[in-house]
């Protein structure tokens, strides 16, 4: 089998809707970046032992993803794309709590399990200069372990 390089532009992100299991394209991103060790934590066993050389071991594993797009609205209704919205809606001033987290999967075209993580959804700035478009963007912070599923 030959090796080859992964376009990121073809990322597959969804996230899920309010229905369990029914999952919504995040439309018309610029950008997708994988953090697979946001929020490690690590403790340092460092001792006398240890000859002046560091020492430490991970004690907590986590991550996140970045999204990053230009703003999209329907130019009539106002209404945003579906995924898009859904994310904003996760990353509302009432989700705190257990309301907080949803679901996100993701993957290449060439894999075959999507990766599923539980999650929280924070909103980032929006806004741009004079000759920019409105920028939008989102963090996806990774609550509790990674689980997969085949793709259909």
């Amino acid at each position: 089998m030959a090796q080859r390089r992964i376009n990121a532009r073809d990322i597959i992100f969804e996230v899920e809707d309010a229905t369990p299991d029914t999952w919504l394209p995040v439309e018309r991103l610029t950008s997708v970046t994988v953090n697979p060790s946001e929020g490690e934590e690590t403790v340092d066993t460092t001792d006398f032992d240890s000859e002046g050389v560091a020492e430490s071991e991970i004690m907590q594993r986590g991550a996140s993803l970045e999204l990053e797009g230009q703003a999209l609205q329907d130019s009539v209704t106002g209404a945003l794309p579906v995924g898009r919205a859904r994310v904003e809606a996760m990353a509302g001033e009432d989700k705190v709590g257990f309301e907080s987290l949803g679901r996100v999967r993701f993957r290449y075209p060439t894999a075959t399990e999507w990766r599923i993580w539980t999650c929280t959804f924070s909103l980032g700035e929006q806004g741009g200069g004079n000759n920019d478009k409105v920028s939008w963007g989102a963090t996806i912070t990774k609550s509790g372990p990674t689980t997969t599923a085949a793709v259909a």
